[in-house]
């Protein structure tokens, strides 16, 4: 709903004191409110610094222009925003290698490379660490905090032990229904969130 490809069933819903209820994707994303897939949609057959160039086009042409032939060496700014997630997301030494080529975790970070690519001021993503192997997700954990700075990011995954170090504020979800919000050491000490999540008080403290 946040990204606009569900619709509420009531209320609004509010970005930097915008209503944006009712707005497609293509307009939110424009406004700085972008999302990383759980699933990559990627495009394979295209090289790195290709699926970037494109991610990054969405903002600095928007949805709709006349002059679609203009050679891409002269849209301004294109090519340091490129370069600029690169570095982000430590892609720097692949970027012409084509995406059926990259590893699992190159991948995920090209993923959120393309939410990156449009300057977005909220970040949705979606289980960023499924999938990945122990390494993969210490190397993901620190990206992610690298990343956070200057912009806000909302993480839905359940890698509890990630999220703790990551996240200021954790909302557990049960069954579809708020169960406790707080702080991560809030979060570690609840009686409930043990129970329904970390396996009992038992089971945390061995």
């Amino acid at each position: 709903m946040l990204t606009c490809e569900v619709p509420p069933t009531s209320g609004t819903i509010m970005f930097e004191g915008r209503d944006i209820t009712g707005m497609n994707v293509t307009d939110v994303c424009q406004l700085g409110l972008t999302k990383s897939y759980q699933v990559n949609q990627l495009f394979a057959r295209l090289t790195v610094r290709e699926n970037l160039t494109i991610a990054a086009l969405a903002e600095l042409r928007g949805k709709f222009r006349l002059d679609m032939l203009r050679s891409l060496s002269k849209i301004p700014r294109l090519h340091e925003q490129v370069e600029h997630t690169l570095e982000l997301v430590k892609l720097t030494e692949r970027p012409d290698t084509p995406v059926s080529r990259l590893a699992y975790g190159e991948k995920r970070r090209l993923e959120v490379g393309l939410a990156l690519a449009s300057s977005p001021s909220l970040l949705l993503l979606d289980e960023p660490l499924a999938g990945m192997s122990p390494r993969e997700r210490v190397e993901t954990v620190k990206l992610l905090k690298s990343i956070s700075q200057g912009r806000t990011m909302i993480i839905i995954d359940h890698d509890m032990d990630s999220l703790f170090e990551l996240a200021e504020r954790i909302t557990v979800l049960q069954e579809g229904r708020v169960l406790v919000e707080g702080t991560p050491e809030e979060i570690k000490g609840n009686a409930v969130v043990q129970e329904a999540y970390l396996g009992g008080v038992h089971g945390v403290l061995e």
